[in-house]
Parts: C-alpha cells; structure tokens; sequence
C-alpha cells in the first residue's frame, strides 16, 4: 500500500528510470515542481526519511532541518558538493554519491577534450565547414602533445584513469593533491603553484565545494604561462573564472578546454567569443550507458538503506553506522 511506502524527496529532477524504480519502494516527492517550496517543507519535510539528488539542485543545512527524520541522501554523480555533508554528518545522516561507474567516461572524455583543446580540432572543423579550406590549408597549431609534461590537480579513481592514458601519449605526468595517492609513482606536488610552472598542460579533477573554490586562481594561471593549457572537467568552481577569462585575454595561457562552468548553464560571452577555447556542455559523463549506470547506483544505495542494509557508497564525511545527536 501507498501508506506503508517511505516518503522520499525528489530535491531536482533525475533520469526517469531513477524514479520509476524508486517508486516501487518509496512514495516520490517532488521538490521542484512544488509552487511553495517552504509551504511544501513545512507540510511534507517531516514526513520525509530520504532524498535524491543531482548537481543542479542543493540539499543543504536549511532544508534538512525541515526534515528531522531524513537518514539518507543519494547523490547522483560522483561530485556532492550540493549537499551540505558537514551537517549531514553531524545529524546522522548518510550522504551516498556514485564512483567508480562514471571513471572511464570521464577519462576519455578528458582526453578527447585535450587532444580538441591542443591540436585546435573543433576550430580546424569549423573552418573547413565555412569552406575557407578551398581558399587555403588551415595553419599549423602552434602547440602539440609532443615535448609537453601534464599536470594533474586530484589523483583519485578518476584522476588516475586520465594518467593511465596519458602514458600511453608518452607524455611526463605529475600530480598535485591534498596528500600523496598511495600506489602512484608519479612526481607529487605538495604546492600547485610550483606544478603549474613545471608543467605545460594542466587537467583539474577534484571535488567542487569551499575547500577546492578559486583554487586554480591568478597566481597558478600565471605560473602555468604563456605557452600553458588549462583544461577543467572538475567543477567550475575550482578555477577563478574571471581570472581565467583576463589570463586568456592577455596571452598569459595560451588556450582552454572546459566541460564545467561557475554558473551552469551560463557561460560567460567572453569565453564563447574567444576561438583559443573549447568549450563543451558538461557532458564528461553523459553517455546511455555510464548515466544508466549512476542511476542504477542511486537506486541500490537507497534500496539497500531501505531493506536495513549498508549504502553501496557512502562519501567520507558521512561513514556508514551513522551517529544520530
């Protein structure tokens, strides 16, 4: 029966699969399509036991505290920096997100990404389209894979699939985190700056929230140089984008590839217009098969909860028993 069902709050929308399977086990709430969404909180949020959720749309302390039975949030995509974990954690609450599903696709989405950005292929294609080919060859790209050293900003599961095809170019490969990756025999950079001016092209893929926020910043951009290629497939917020935009502008770097952007799905006019940039609309992950298998994730981890059972993945700040106040 539709009684004995556990109400869940739907905080954004998701795959329709996500919510066809969920709906067997949980009466689905939609917080998006509520007209008053304090009204619907103060009328449905103590009702509500568990949430999903996706990069556009945040669960943070304010609404969970309108759900003083929620025990479980399940968040779509590897990234949770939408949900507020620090109050989570600190109210029992397990915050799940989906790894590993996703490394691949990513990886290779990176790598496309870079060769685009390097070798000016998007730009190339666009001139033969606009027939200027019949006028005269395309010129030669001023930069190239060969005699470039990488440098990577976050060694996890993700980070370690790029260096993995990275060594198959021949390229050098260095690293920049919070602490050594254990198993990695790549150079460790404990100061991104210091990287930055070592390395000729750049990859940023960390976590999005206030730890990581503008940390590829003037001062990196700088260091990174004139010869320098930026490519973010992290969050935009990692890289202080007007920085970025003024170090394109003056030549400090000479290009960018970015899937991720500071305020999606707007991208600053600035960035469109320049032709030393190449720009996807964070579709890193966005294949059938590896979306369907995030979505399945999401799923196993709240059916997984619901049946007593541990979450699949539970994130770092919010360990599975939790610790209810």
């Amino acid at each position: 029966m539709a009684s004995e069902k556990i109400d869940l709050l739907m905080a954004g929308p998701m795959m329709p699969m996500i919510e066809e399977r969920l709906s067997t086990t949980f009466n689905v709430h939609h917080f998006a399509k509520a007209a008053d969404k304090t009204a619907f909180l103060d009328s449905m949020g103590p009702k509500i036991r568990a949430a999903t959720t996706g990069g556009q749309a945040p669960v943070n302390a304010e609404m969970m505290k309108k759900m003083p039975k929620l025990e479980i949030v399940s968040n779509f995509g590897v990234g949770y920096d939408t949900v507020d974990v620090k109050y989570a954690g600190e109210n029992g609450i397990i915050v799940t997100n989906t790894p590993d599903v996703l490394n691949e696709e990513v990886a290779d989405t990176t790598l496309g990404l870079m060769l685009m950005t390097v070798r000016e292929l998007p730009q190339s294609e666009r001139y033969l389209r606009e027939g200027k080919w019949l006028q005269k060859p395309y010129p030669l790209t001023p930069a190239s894979l060969r005699d470039r050293t990488v440098g990577i900003i976050g060694m996890g599961r993700i980070g370690k699939a790029i260096a993995k095809r990275i060594e198959a170019f021949g390229m050098p490969i260095v690293y920049h985190s919070r602490n050594p990756a254990a198993g990695v025999s790549y150079k460790y950079y404990p100061d991104l700056t210091a990287m930055a001016r070592d390395v000729d092209i750049l990859i940023a893929i960390i976590p999005g929230g206030a730890a990581t926020k503008n940390m590829v910043d003037a001062k990196v951009l700088e260091a990174l140089g004139p010869k320098g290629i930026f490519i973010n497939v992290a969050r935009g917020t990692v890289v202080d984008e007007p920085a970025l935009v003024e170090a394109l502008l003056s030549k400090k770097i000479m290009a960018a590839g970015l899937d991720v952007f500071a305020d999606e799905p707007h991208v600053p006019k600035e960035l469109i217009e320049m032709e030393n940039v190449v720009l996807l609309p964070h579709v890193a992950s966005a294949s059938v098969f590896t979306r369907r298998a995030m979505g399945q994730l999401v799923v196993d981890n709240l059916l997984a909860w619901a049946s007593g059972k541990p979450p699949l993945t539970p994130v770092p700040e919010t360990p599975y028993p939790p610790k209810r106040k």
